[in-house]
């Protein structure tokens, strides 16, 4: 079982999701509203030249390693591990490699990676949050969209709530899934379900869109339009729903951990999430 993820020198010691034992549900697709009551309160198409660096008005990187999580990699500053494609991607990449003579909790880091936040810079409070991207592939590979409450720094987590829009573990090609962590229910004891592809297709070989449609109490999670799980105060037996306030959002590509597991000889490298767009849609009544 995963512990939340730690970074040493991240901006508010933010803190990933774990495991959450659950079976893919059927999906059904997800209704959204009126189009025209939407609004684009923050998007990120990744244009610019080839190597450039994210928008610095939007994003910034945490570095640092991850002993919470058992994680192998080192999380890198400015282009080493982050950067445009230029046709419009971002590609986040992690390598076995350390060139940096980074220290890790395990002693000198085997791998680099990138951690990306929007803290400080945007926050949503509801809405459409969505991301599309093409995962990587690979045992002990740990790809993740994800949003922490922005009150972290004052009341901590599990208590500041997590909202994992998509995580993966590369042992699981055809599979993601979506969780929620807060008081009394983080860790392993998040509440989510998975989302499986059908015929054994595997998300690495394609791009698809992962989202919420979140409201006040009620989060509704989807893959390519098709939901999977909604979640609602009744799911919480009691415990405190901490998701009414402002969350900002995360991209990050980890290399092992307690969940995934180590690469092994069948991981290759480097291994790259390569994402299209993230975009948050907000009604605007």
């Amino acid at each position: 079982m995963a512990s939340p993820r730690l970074l040493r020198s991240c901006l508010l010691a933010t803190l990933s999701a774990t495991l959450v034992a659950a079976a893919a549900v059927s999906p059904a697709h997800a209704e959204r509203g009126p189009e025209t009551a939407a609004a684009v309160t923050f998007s990120d198409t990744f244009d610019g030249p080839a190597g450039s660096g994210v928008d610095a008005a939007k994003w910034q990187l945490e570095t640092g390693d991850n002993v919470s999580n058992h994680e192998r990699q080192y999380y890198t500053p400015g282009t080493d591990n982050a950067k445009l494609d230029g046709r419009g991607n971002l590609v986040i990449e992690a390598r076995r490699e350390n060139p940096g003579n980074y220290q890790c909790w395990y002693g000198t880091c085997e791998y680099t990676s990138a951690r990306l936040n929007t803290s400080g810079k945007f926050t949503a409070t509801y809405g459409h949050v969505e991301a599309r991207m093409k995962i990587p592939r690979g045992q002990g590979i740990w790809p993740a969209f994800w949003m922490l409450g922005q009150d972290i720094g004052e009341v901590g987590w599990p208590d500041s709530g997590e909202i994992d829009v998509m995580e993966n573990v590369g042992f699981e090609p055809s599979t993601v899934h979506g969780t929620i962590h807060g008081p009394g229910y983080s860790g392993s004891g998040g509440i989510g379900a998975a989302y499986t592809l059908p015929n054994g297709e595997a998300f690495a070989d394609a791009f698809h869109t992962f989202a919420v449609d979140w409201a006040p109490d009620r989060i509704t999670w989807s893959v390519d339009g098709n939901v999977y799980q909604t979640r609602t105060p009744a799911d919480l037996g009691g415990k405190a729903w901490v998701f009414d306030k402002p969350f900002f959002l995360i991209l990050n590509l980890a290399v092992g951990g307690y969940w995934p597991g180590d690469p092994d000889g069948s991981t290759t490298f480097p291994q790259q999430l390569v994402v299209d767009e993230v975009k948050v849609t907000t009604s605007d009544g």
